[in-house]
This record gives structure tokens, C-alpha cells and sequence, in this order.
């Protein structure tokens, strides 16, 4: 498959038709991002595209964080291109069916159940999956970021991993590695080729790291041997699991918006508010006091019984 020779023969038709430069431009550019992917996925015909392949692309480009317009822009000229090849005969027209929606980022993934999250462990048989899942659940690390990781940015012993760049928004940071981690990611090391530069590699002869495809491809495997389908759980939602443990075990909003990488707290806030238990309990014990009549001032904190306090004087002071 010669993306370049393709996608040229889809701008030339378009050309004809006195698109704008601009539009040529992205058109070209998410024909290029998709045939690269599909080509990093081992299909080199037009012919194997499935709408699953499609599909792997859109969460690429989210856990990658681009814009939810841009997206939709870059799908759009994707099925575009296919429906141009449909018409040639080559591409199947069973990539169109049903249409792919895009869930905007207010709609984030949940957070997988407890329960879930050890059964899916408990599936995992693989050395490296296992090593690259538990990494994705414990430190909260964007799939692309982890792919990219090269055994040179990984202190076992600190039990840490140094990013010094961030995928979406070039921040580099460091992200902390649970016991569980450190004892996969140990396993793995022992049985890797050790002349591979990165931690998760592709196949073949170059040090090269494992396509995001075939990452998600694995983690999917695992999803659906536990029959956790139906629950629309992807690899992002690993992220949002980590995110929302740490949040719900009582870490401040700060620490978690550096573990995550993000530039601003609401982005952390936004990221975490859906499943959020910290608010559950303090409605409820909150609630629990006002029906039982009980709702005195002395139940409040020592902090705030302070403020309360210098807050009255003060007002004495002014008369």
C-alpha cells in the first residue's frame, strides 16, 4: 500500500473540484496519520480496512488529547477516502456501518469498578501485557507516553519513570510506580531482548516501540476475556481508573493534576468529578447529622472554629 501515491490520487480528485488549499491540507494530513497507523498494524492493502481500524484510530487521537473538532475533521476526511474507495470496489462498504460517534470530553470514560480491575488482572497471563497494564492502571500514564518510554527512563529501584515529554502538551513530569508495578515490570525486564531500546518494542530487527494498535489490540484481548465488553471500558479508561483511586484514597487535587500531567486543576477537576466518592461521604455524613437534629456548630473542624473565632474578635475590635 503507497500511502503516498493514495492519498495523492484522493487530493487530485478533490482538486478538481476547487477545494481550498487548506482543506486539501488536512485532508491530506489525516489520510497520511491513518495509513501510517494501519500500515504500524500490519495491513498493507486497502482491501483489510474494518471499521475497527477506524475506531483504534479515534481513541489514538484522544488519548493523544487533540481536540475533539479536530477529530471529528480528521474522521471526516478519513470516510471521506474510504467512500471514494468504496466506489472504486476495494474498500468494504461494511467499514460504514453504523455511524462512529464521537463522545465529547465532559463524557469522559468511568473509572472501572474495583471488582472489575481484579478480575481483569486475574486474566492476564502474559509477562509484557501484564507489565504494560498494571504501569497504564498505576501511574496513570497516557498510552502513547508508556509506548514511548525507553528502558533508560525507568529507575526500578526509585521505583519511578522519568517522562520528559509529555504527549499532548510537552510538560515532562515524573509518575510513581506501585509495588505490584515494580514486580511485573521486573518480570518483563528478565525476559526481554535486552538490546531493545524501549520498554515495550515492536517486532523486527530495529529498536522500534510497540504500535499503539497492537497496545490496544492486547489490553482489548484482556477486556473481553472477562467479559467486560459490554461495560465500554478502552484504554483510556486505565487513566481514568488511576485517577479516580488516588482521588477517592484522599489525594489533594494538586498532586494528582501533576501525576497527570495536566497544565491547569480543572482539567484534573473535569477529569475526576463523575465518580468522585469523597463528595458521596461528606454529603451523607452530613446528612446523617441534620436528621438526627444534630447539625451544631461543634462538629465543625478546629481550623474553622479558629476562623470563626478571629473573624469575632475583629469585629469587636471595629466596634
Amino acid at each position: 500500500m503507497c500511502r503516498g501515491r493514495i492519498g495523492s490520487m484522493r487530493i487530485s480528485a478533490m482538486t478538481r473540484r476547487n477545494r481550498r488549499p487548506k482543506t486539501l491540507h488536512s485532508l491530506y494530513t489525516s489520510i497520511v496519520f491513518f495509513l501510517v497507523m494501519i500500515k504500524d498494524n500490519g495491513k498493507t492493502r486497502l482491501e483489510d480496512i474494518t471499521k475497527g481500524d477506524i475506531e483504534a484510530f479515534i481513541e489514538r487521537e484522544q488519548d493523544r488529547g487533540i481536540k475533539i473538532t479536530t477529530i471529528r475533521t480528521r474522521l471526516a476526511n478519513i470516510m471521506s477516502f474510504l467512500r471514494y474507495w468504496m466506489e472504486e470496489g476495494i474498500v468494504s462498504s461494511e467499514v460504514f456501518f453504523r455511524r462512529i460517534r464521537l463522545q465529547m470530553p465532559e463524557r469522559l470514560p468511568r473509572a472501572m469498578e474495583p471488582d472489575d480491575v481484579q478480575k481483569l488482572l486475574s486474566v492476564i497471563d502474559h509477562t509484557r501485557d501484564r507489565a504494560m497494564i498494571l504501569v497504564l492502571l498505576r501511574t496513570g500514564m497516557r498510552i502513547g507516553e508508556l509506548l514511548g518510554t525507553k528502558m533508560s527512563d525507568i529507575y526500578l529501584k526509585e521505583r519511578r519513570i522519568e517522562i520528559y515529554e509529555a504527549e499532548k502538551n510537552r510538560l515532562g513530569r515524573v509518575v510513581y510506580l506501585s509495588k505490584d508495578a515494580v514486580g511485573a515490570l521486573e518480570s518483563w525486564v528478565h525476559e526481554r531482548v535486552q538490546w531493545q531500546e524501549y520498554v515495550f518494542y515492536g517486532q523486527g530487527r530495529m529498536s522500534k516501540p510497540m504500535s499503539y494498535s497492537t497496545a490496544r489490540a492486547r489490553v482489548m484481548l484482556y477486556v473481553e476475556k472477562t467479559g467486560l465488553l459490554n461495560k465500554g471500558y478502552t484504554v483510556h479508561t486505565l487513566r481514568h481508573t488511576f485517577a479516580t483511586e488516588l482521588l477517592n484514597a484522599g489525594m489533594r487535587l494538586e498532586c494528582l493534576q501533576v501525576l497527570l500531567g495536566h497544565r491547569g486543576i480543572e482539567e484534573t477537576r473535569r477529569y475526576a468529578r463523575l465518580t468522585d466518592k469523597t463528595r458521596e461521604e461528606e454529603y451523607f455524613k452530613a446528612m446523617s447529622r441534620i436528621e438526627r437534629g444534630d447539625n451544631r456548630s461543634d462538629d465543625r473542624q478546629p481550623h474553622e472554629l479558629a476562623t470563626i473565632s478571629e473573624a469575632t474578635e475583629l469585629l469587636a475590635q471595629h466596634g
